[in-house]
């Protein structure tokens, strides 16, 4: 197995010189105070907003439950309403099935 210093080595030679210093030079170069100052105040702006996204998203999660407890409610009054109008139905069904004919005979009996 070959050492560590003669694969650096090796590695060394087949990147070419310009390329080389140009990793050098990136390694050891210091970043512009401007660029770190936007940098951090984006993050700055990002941690700041973080509260006010996160009651914003509770507000859209409230709001569309609320309006699905809603709908729910409509639609239940909805099934009562045909339930209570099915019941109202059978029972006026039931009131005209009633046989009226015995009703006048007993009621003819007694005024005599």
């Amino acid at each position: 197995m070959a050492s560590e210093a003669a694969v650096n080595a090796q590695i060394t030679d087949a990147v070419p010189t310009a390329v080389n210093s140009q990793i050098n030079d990136a390694a050891t170069e210091t970043v512009n105070s401007q660029i770190t100052d936007a940098v951090t105040q984006s993050n700055v702006k990002v941690i700041g907003d973080a509260p006010a996204v996160a009651m914003a998203s509770l507000y859209r999660t409230m709001a569309h439950s609320t309006g699905l407890m809603v709908q729910n409610a409509v639609t239940d009054q909805q099934q009562l309403n045909m339930a209570a109008q099915a019941a109202t139905v059978q029972g006026v069904a039931l009131l005209y099935g009633v046989d009226t004919t015995a009703d006048g005979v007993a009621a003819g009996k007694v005024k005599k």
